[in-house]
């Protein structure tokens, strides 16, 4: 039986993000982001129901300050008491699980989506993705840049501006680029 696109996209194989299939879920979202960044003066309450229209889990408490950006929104899963601050993004073509009180910072960037070292692989218009996973009560510092296959650890904090290329444990601390452990 033959997989679809979107089939191997989700399970983080190598895709073509070209497909129809793919490219008709990316209008659906982008319709959806124009709805909820317009809301941008809506209540708390009344965006957290237009994240749960698209995104795969919205927990209680949840706050994602618009303007947001993803690729897909279905993949992205938020704790209770989860915070984005203004104008994050998520490239979530596999899953971008945020754990529980986790504050993020303006500006910080998600990525789950990657590409083939290979430039053959490259050429053909093939991507993949790895999944992100972020614990609970994690702080990321304004700007940081999170790339596909991190976990963050409990309690971790992500200095602002950091790029965050490997894993941190829980309660670490990483600043700079690449991110490196810190004291404090």
């Amino acid at each position: 039986m033959m997989r679809s696109e979107r089939e191997k996209m989700l399970a983080g194989e190598f895709y073509r993000p070209s497909d129809p299939e793919i490219q008709a879920e990316l209008a659906a979202t982008a319709v959806w982001l124009a709805r909820y960044n317009a809301a941008v003066a809506s209540p708390p309450a009344e965006r957290r129901r237009l994240l749960s229209e698209r995104l795969g889990a919205v927990g209680p408490g949840a706050e994602i300050r618009p303007p947001f950006h993803c690729d897909y929104g279905f993949n992205i899963r938020l704790g209770a008491n989860v915070f984005l601050n203004f104008n994050c993004v998520i490239l979530d073509v596999v899953e971008v699980a945020i754990g529980e009180g986790t504050q993020i910072g303006p500006g910080v960037q998600i990525y789950a989506a990657d590409h083939p070292r290979d430039a053959a692989l490259r050429r053909q218009g093939l991507e993949f993705g790895r999944p992100v996973r972020i614990g609970n009560h994690v702080w990321i510092g304004g700007g940081a840049l999170l790339l596909p296959g991190v976990t963050i650890g409990d309690d971790a904090i992500i200095g602002a501006g950091s790029v965050v290329t490997r894993d941190v444990p829980g309660g670490g601390r990483v600043a700079g680029n690449p991110a490196r452990p810190i004291g404090g």
